[in-house]
Order: structure tokens, then sequence, then C-alpha cells
């Protein structure tokens, strides 16, 4: 057992064995933040055992917790719960405690986002403080000589959010874990047809949708599952040929051409590790496989082969080649992470023990091969494969699958915003019933507002007001693109599901209120212009304005863009009503 402290902390490590010698050194990165540094040497490569980094810190006004995953289940978890998991594929090893006031009182990162970690933050309930712990090798791990890694520590008394970006720029600055170029396509409103359509796709159909979307102002196009096989029961069973089925796609290359005629990128998908028992190309990878699911009908392709990694690659190339693809949907990545399922291997060949390192040599191939034929090209993620790690090889990171649930879309958005940097951070595919009323179906769009929207309604059967609050929404989004995505974000409450939302940027800060009737506008500095969006069914608003603003220019719409009102007032210290529709909006302009 090995000790060290930093600040009010004692970290000890525990585990080791005699084969390795352990070096623990601490730093002081900032007022508040530490750094534990942990380094293990053995003579030879060596397997370790599971080794546990603990420490403990006191439960005190400390109300909320966030980790990546956690979704609308931010509660506290006791001591002896089951722990939480990250590496490359799944969330991110990071920890944040937090008073109701959204300030900082604990955050903790691990440097090693690529390896499968075991991480808590859990309540004991003898004592009343968090036991607070990072395992190391408690997955299968190929033998090693030295390992180093480290533990940021971060205790000051600021905004939790901003924590948490303090740790998405210490990954982003480890060379590991340089993120991949974002391209403006990226951050451009997309069309998809996976809602809309799922696999009953042609390309007369998906050019249809194109038509109206443009005009909409999307500018892109993800074609989904379906394009290569003529199945439509949404099983894998054909999946691995990555060739367009002709009764639905007669010429994939004439297709990619029509949408770039329109103005629009296509977005293609693939399932990355998935090989269908009814491919051609079964009998040449069937005994290279991690394991078989019957229910789906395919295997996933071991990718510790290389000429697995590169049949996978030569797909994606060809594509780009033949067809003229934008970007890639890759699906399933978090597939290949399953140990306790693992076959074992029956055929030489391997190059890589370790299947992390083995799928991210897949990944950092993929995308060095496709940027040389394509520097723009797009990689779109799913949570939850969307940490640092895979910041290197996606430049667009969507929320995982909640279809018609603005609720959920909201919360996993801005969970993502807060650790993905300058990736293009996706709303889960947009969806809503044609009939239902059309303040409702704004609030689709409204609840992820501080993502890039993607939209997944047939276009030609909405109604006419909700084509004009679709059309309305996507020119608010662009017209304020750079504060919704590159502003200052403050999404306040994660343990309410985050209820309001700010972003600041130059002169222009945005607020969004998802529940509260009540929107503080607090003194910032160089704000002259705020948008204020009520994303709520419910019209009327109270701005509870905290030192004056002076006298003001106020421009009410409702959900379609229709201005209701207009004033104007003098903004003094108070309570002030405001007429705002349901999923409307309010221009305040400070004269």
């Amino acid at each position: 057992m090995h000790q060290i402290s930093a600040g009010t902390h004692t970290f000890t490590l525990s585990g080791i064995d005699d084969q390795f010698t352990v070096t623990m050194s601490t730093q002081r990165l900032h007022e508040g933040i530490n750094l534990i540094k942990v380094r293990l040497k053995a003579e030879k490569d060596t397997t370790p055992p599971v080794v546990t980094l603990r420490w403990t810190h006191p439960a005190s006004d400390i109300q909320a917790s966030w980790h990546p995953a956690n979704d609308r289940g931010k509660s506290f978890k006791a001591d002896w719960m089951r722990v939480l998991r990250s590496n490359a594929a799944a969330s991110a090893p990071v920890y944040a405690l937090f008073n109701g006031d959204g300030r900082n009182r604990l955050t903790f990162a691990y440097s090693d986002a690529l390896n499968t970690i075991h991480y808590a933050g859990g309540v004991s309930e003898e004592t009343a403080e968090f036991h607070c712990m990072i395992q190391l090798f408690a997955e299968t791990t190929t033998p090693f000589q030295e390992y180093e890694e480290t533990l940021l520590v971060d205790t000051r008394d600021i905004p939790y959010y901003e924590c948490l970006q303090g740790v998405e720029k210490w990954w982003s600055g480890m060379s590991d874990y340089c993120p991949a170029f974002v391209p403006q396509a990226a951050k451009e409103p997309m069309y998809s047809t996976w809602y809309s359509m799922h696999q009953n796709i042609t390309s007369t159909d998906i050019e249809a949708q194109c038509r109206i979307a443009k005009t909409l102002g999307m500018n892109a196009v993800i074609v989904d599952d379906g394009w290569q096989t003529e199945d439509k029961r949404r099983g894998y069973a054909y999946c691995g040929d990555w060739e367009a089925y002709s009764g639905k796609f007669p010429d994939m290359k004439g297709h990619v051409d029509a949408v770039h005629a329109l103005g629009m990128k296509l977005i293609l998908w693939y399932s990355v590790p998935y090989i269908g028992k009814n491919s051609k190309i079964w009998d040449r990878f069937k005994d290279k496989i991690l394991r078989f699911n019957e229910r789906q009908g395919a295997g996933v392709l071991d990718p510790r082969y290389p000429d697995v990694r590169e049949y996978i690659i030569s797909k994606y190339e060809n594509a780009v080649k033949e067809w003229g693809l934008d970007g890639f949907k890759l699906d399933f990545i978090d597939t290949f992470y399953s140990p306790e399922l693992q076959l074992p291997s029956t055929v030489e060949g391997r190059d890589y023990e370790s299947i992390p390192s083995a799928v991210d040599r897949l990944l950092t191939d993929s995308i060095s091969r496709l940027r040389e034929l394509n520097p723009d090209i797009m990689i779109e993620f799913r949570q939850s494969y969307i940490g640092p790690a895979m910041r290197k090889y996606g430049n667009m990171f969507r929320a995982s699958d909640c279809p018609n649930d603005s609720i959920q879309n909201r919360v996993r958005t801005l969970d993502i915003r807060l650790l993905c940097g300058d990736t293009a951070a996706h709303a889960d595919m947009i969806m809503w019933h044609p009939e239902e009323p059309v303040e409702s179906a704004a609030l689709q769009l409204i609840n992820c507002l501080f993502s890039v929207p993607q939209v997944s309604v047939l276009l030609d059967k909405l109604p006419s007001d909700h084509l004009s609050m679709l059309q309305y929404w996507l020119a608010f989004w662009r017209e304020n693109r750079d504060v919704l995505l590159d502003g200052r974000l403050e999404p306040m409450n994660p343990e309410l599901l985050y209820p309001l939302v700010r972003a600041v940027k130059g002169d222009t800060g945005i607020i969004v209120t998802y529940y509260d009737g009540i929107v503080p506008i607090e003194e910032a500095g160089a704000v002259s212009q705020w948008i204020v969006v009520n994303g709520r069914r419910q019209g009327g608003l109270y701005l509870e304005v905290s030192s004056p603003l002076g006298a003001a220019a106020i421009v009410i719409k409702d959900c379609c863009g229709v201005i209701t009102e207009k004033l104007a007032v003098y903004l003094k210290e108070g309570i002030h009503k405001l007429s705002i529709p349901a999923s409307g909006t309010a221009t305040i302009s400070i004269r």
C-alpha cells in the first residue's frame, strides 16, 4: 500500500504486487487543482493485478453529482453500489460533486480515457463522506513494463461547468487525445432518414425530402440504415458487404450527385463492427469475430487482425472515391468492448492483444486515410462513445436515441456539450406527430437549441404551420449559432434536468427556460442584447433584473416567428412581466 497527500486529501494506492515498483507524486497545477501521478514499473512485460486508488471527501454542502453517462439519473450512489465504467467507447473517467447553486466541491478526472477504468464517488453511510476511487486493470489487460497516468482533482469554488470545461481542455492538451478538425458543414442543420423512413428508404424518396429540407435551412442529409439491403426487419444479418442495394439505390453515385446539386452534403451510415451471417464476406471473416449475436444475425469483427481493419477501412475509402461521400455515421463502436462476452481466438495472425488498442488503431487509420481523400470529411459518433479518445477520430457527437423525447434530448445534448469542446454536438433526430399543436412540436427544437439539429420527419406530410415553425427555428438557430454553439455555456442545475440554460458571446446573450416562469437577467458586462426563449407550454414569463439595464426595445414573437408585441420600456431592477407565448421568444435590445 502506498500513500501520498495533496491539498486536503490523502490518496492510497493498493493492490500492487512485488513484480512492480510504484512511484507516486503530486503537482499543484493551479490553486485548488492538484495532479496525482501514478507510475508502475516492472523488469519485463507483466500482467498487472487490479490496482485501486482511493481517497475520501466530506459530504459537506454537496447536493448533486454529474458524470457523462448518468443521463436523467443524477442521484448520488452509496459506496457499496456498482461502480462506473469508462473506456474509449463508453463515457469518460470524470465525476463532479457540487451544491444546489451549481458551485463545485469536488471534480476529479483520470488521464487514461482509452482503456477500461472503473471509478466511483459513493456516499459512506457510516461517515457521511464520499468514498472516491479509480480502479485500474479490472478487465483483461495487455502485459506491460511501464505505466504512467494522472488523476486530476479540482476543489475550486467555481461553477461546476467551468470545472468540467477545464477537464476538457486538460484532456485536449494531451497528444494522445488531440481533437479532430471540425469542418463548418458539421455545424449545419441536417436531415436524417432514420425516424422518418427507417429502412424503407430509396434514393427517389430521399431526394424528394432533400428538396424541401434545403429550402428550410438544412445543408446535409444523413442516409441511415437500409441502403445496403432489401431487408426491412432492422437486424444486421446483411451488414458487411457495404454495397448499395440496387432495388433502393440503383445508382448511388448519381444519388450523391443529385444531393450535391441541391447544395447539400451526404453522410452515409455504416455499422462498423457488424458482419452479417447473410453477407457475401461472412465466410472470409467468420472465424475472426469477437462474438455472435443470434438475435441480430451478426458477428462482431475482431479488430486485432490487420486484414479485418484493412477491409473495414477500404470500404470507407472506396465509398468516398466511387460515390463522393462527405461523411460517415459510424455506428456501434461500443460493441467492440464486451470482454465478458468475448469468444476465444482460434485463428493466428493478430497484431494486437488489446482490443481498445486495436480499435484505436482502426479508427486512427480510418480518419487519417479518409482525410487524405477529403480533408473536410465528417464522422458522427453516438453517445455514449463521446469521450476524449473519440474526439481524435470523430467531429460530430450525437445524443443517443430518444425518439420524440425532447427533455431527454435536452439532457443528453447538454451532457455532451459539457465535455466536447469544439467538437460538434448534435441532437438526436428530431421527430413529432404531425397532428400535435405547433407550440408542442416547437419544443422538440427548443430543447436542443444548444446543439446542431437533425430533423427526421416526413417534410411533405407536415401541415403548413409546422413547416413555418420549423423554418423559423432553423433560421433562428443559424442566425444565433455562434452564441448557441460557441458562446460561454452555462447549463444550470443538471440534477433538475437543466431547467435553465444561458449562453453568452460578445454583446449577445441567450437564455432558455424550460420550467421556471421567472428568468434571471444578471449584469453581464458588454451584453447589449438578450434573447429570452420560453421553452414551455405555458405563455408568459417574468424577468428578474438584478441591476438596472436601462431603456430597452423588446420584440416578442410566437413559435412561428410572428411578431405579437413590440415594447419600449425601462428595465429597472426588479420583476418585469412579458407576454411571451408558449415556445416563443423575446429579443431585448438595450439602448
